[in-house]
Order: structure tokens, then sequence, then C-alpha cells
């Protein structure tokens, strides 16, 4: 039996004994596979276990997050407050003025402009599920001086404050999410163009923004980017396992969520007692290729520090998700629409149909890629959305530098949009 296939039977067989037993001491795996399987980081679980040692393994994996720079990029912090409360944690990276560029001709905001001078563009990234701002790393160190950025934790994720309506027992939304980011926007970015990119869950933050506010969208948003994300019908996602396993899946994981998200103490000592199968659990599902096991080992330190409580609130929202006639307001915005072939939690197909409802966005599908495809293929990534930067920053009258024209990837030829099958190696 192949490693994917162990895999599958491990979840199916995890699903079986959740349904059918109560006793506790199942909460460790059934948090690491149901609740990881929902999070966005799945399955693959055999891997080097018979021949290493468990105490080699916990030694290689401290060594890993000792010797990785992964996540330890830093900008100037600051703090939005949501509709609820909940504060909400940003950094903001400024452009370094000495490499920009002189702006191009305008072709459309032109109100932009304060006593003759562009205000700068400001790019926005929103994380997914899960995850937190620094799951952005290659591509902060890419952009960086480049182009005025920010980067936030979503609520309950990363730095930012636990939901304030979430810990009164409210439930979370995307389109509360859609709010959140408009919270942000306010604070670390009042005026001038943007461009909004989103990963996942980050993707649909961006989706709900455009939908509640409109009027903002036509104002100031310049450009748009999708990476692994879908705009709904993510209730028939198999996340690769068989029809009945994935029906099982659907049908437990709501509940065992629920009841495992009020037992955080268990569950996450059995996390921790279960590392190996967690670790084996993210790679499968985060990545479709073989990575730098630091990179790994990033990817799953991320997400292991979201608590059970966390993953629980938040995976009802996904269901619920349907913002397909919300990318209307996107229309005629430069657009990027990029996924892995492999992703196993928003399928490319999710991508082609975004791409499909706005014909002048251009589609990356990466060959081998996973759901993490920014940390997978951290340059083709960097070099797309360095295009798309340059090209709403000329749409917007806003100085870019040649630094940012260099990375960028040469425009696609001829009018629409380019569906392009990026080299996995680029």
């Amino acid at each position: 039996m192949t490693e994917s296939g162990k895999a599958t039977g491990a979840i199916e067989a995890v699903a079986e004994a959740a349904a059918a037993s109560g006793r506790w001491q199942r909460a460790g795996i059934v948090g690491a596979a149901i609740g990881v399987v929902a999070a966005g980081a799945a399955a693959g679980v055999a891997l080097e276990r018979a021949t290493v040692g468990r105490g080699m393994r916990k030694r290689a994996r401290l060594a890993l997050d000792l010797a990785g720079p992964y996540g330890s990029l830093r900008g100037m912090p600051g703090r939005a407050v949501a509709e609820d409360g909940t504060e909400l944690y940003y950094e903001v990276e400024e452009a370094d003025p000495a490499v920009a560029d002189a702006a191009v001709p305008p072709r459309r905001w032109q109100f932009f402009r304060r006593g003759g001078q562009a205000p700068p563009l400001t790019v926005v990234f929103s994380h997914g599920y899960c995850l937190n701002q620094d799951s952005w790393h290659f591509q902060r160190a890419a952009l960086r001086g480049a182009i005025r950025a920010v980067y936030w934790d979503q609520r309950s994720h990363g730095r930012s404050g636990r939901g304030n309506d979430q810990a009164d027992g409210g439930p979370a939304t995307i389109d509360q999410l859609g709010r959140d980011l408009k919270a942000v926007l306010d604070a670390a970015a009042p005026e001038g163009p943007l461009v909004l990119v989103g990963h996942s869950m980050g993707g649909m933050t961006v989706m709900a923004f455009a939908d509640q506010f409109p009027e903002t969208v036509a104002e100031r948003v310049a450009g748009f980017a999708f990476v692994g994300t879908s705009s709904g019908k993510l209730a028939s996602v198999t996340l690769g396992l068989p029809a009945a396993g994935a029906r099982a899946l659907r049908a437990l994981a709501p509940g065992v969520l629920r009841i495992l998200g009020t037992q955080v103490d268990l569950v996450e000592r059995g996390r921790r007692a279960t590392a190996d199968l967690f670790a084996g659990i993210i790679k499968r599902y985060s990545f479709g290729s073989d990575v730098d096991p630091g990179v790994a080992r990033f990817a799953e330190r991320m997400i292991e520090s979201t608590p059970i409580d966390v993953v629980a609130e938040f995976y009802p929202a996904f269901t619920e998700h349907e913002k397909s006639e919300a990318l209307d307001v996107l229309d005629g915005l430069p657009g990027l629409v990029l996924a892995g072939d492999k992703d196993l939690l928003t399928p490319s197909e999710h991508s082609r149909s975004i791409a499909e409802r706005l014909p002048d966005t251009e589609l990356v599908v990466v060959p081998g890629a996973g759901h993490l495809v920014m940390l997978e293929h951290p340059e083709l990534v960097s070099t797309h959305l360095a295009a798309l930067l340059a090209e709403a920053a000329d749409a917007s009258r806003a100085p870019v530098p040649q630094a940012l024209r260099e990375l960028a990837v040469p425009p696609p030829a001829g009018p629409g949009r380019a569906d392009r099958v990026a080299s996995g190696g680029a």
C-alpha cells in the first residue's frame, strides 16, 4: 500500500473511531487528523517512523526550529479594532523612496494625486485558515523595500486577539473577516491605491470585503490576487479521500470539532503526543512535492499554533461560503488567480471558476504544487505577484521601483486572460 493509501485509511479509521467511541484518549488523534484536515493541512502518515526513533525526530524538529529563518521578518507593528472590539495585529513595511522610478502617464484613479504627488500603492496580504501573516515569508522577502506592504493576522490567529464575538459564543463568519479587513485598511492604509492579496481563507476574506464595500473597491482597489482559494461550493471537496471517506468526514467533522473545542487542554496534549502523525498530515495536504524540511517544519509550526477551539469555530464558515457574485465587483481590475494542481483543500478547479467569472484575470496553475504554493514555489509566486503589482501601479499612476519590474514575469501576449501552466521550477 502506498503512503497516500495508508494516510487515507488512517483518516477513515479515525472518523469511524470518532463516530463509534466517546473515549477521550482518542481525542489527540482526532484533533490531529480531523482538525488539521479541516484546517488546511492533512494526511500522509507512514514517512520515516519505522526507521527513525521518536527522540531523534523530536531533536530534528527542534534543530529545524532554531536553524530556519522562516517567519523572522518583521515590520512596523500596529493594531486595528474590529467592530466587536477584537484587536487585529498588522505590520507595515514601507517602500524605499530611493529606489522608486518615475510614474507613468495616468490611466485611471487620477483623483489619488495629492498636491502633485501620487500616493504609494499599498499591497495588503491576508493569510489562510490556521496560518498567520508569516505564511507570506518568501513574498515578503522578495518585495521588501520595493513596495509598501501590509501584513495582518486574522482574528484569533497569530498575534491578533481572540475574536470577542466567538469568545461570547457567536459564530465565525467570512463576512465578519471582510469587515475586519476594512478595519485594517482604515488603520494601516487609509488612502491611496490598494492591491488585495489573499490565500485560501484570506482570498475569501477579500471576496467578502468586495461584497460588502463595493464603493471602496471602486474608489481605491487597483488590483487583486487570489492564491489557492475558492468562491464557494467547498462542501463538495473530497480532500483526496474516497467518496465514503469524504462523506464521513463532512458528516462528523463539525460535531467532533465542536466537542474537541471544549476540551482544549486535552486535545493539545494529544496533538503533542501524535506529533509524527501531525507532521505527515501537514505535509500531504500542504505540499504537492518534496520541500525543504525547514519549510515543512515552518508550516507545521504555524498550523499547530492554532488552538483547536479556533479550528472548530471557523470550520462551519467554509461550507457556508458562497461569493461567486461578489467577484463581479472586481471585474475589470488587474487580477491574478494562482493555484497548485495538487491542491486537495481548494482544488485548482475552484480557481478556474474564479477566472472564468473574471475574464481579464490571469490564471496560473502550478504543476505538482499543493495548497501552500507560496511556500512550495516561492519564486514563481513572487514573480507573478510582482507583475500584478507593476501593472496595478501603472494603472493608478503610483511610483514603482525598477527592482519590482525586474522581478516581474513578462505580461501575457495579447488581450484578455492568460491561462498559464506555470513551471514548478521557476
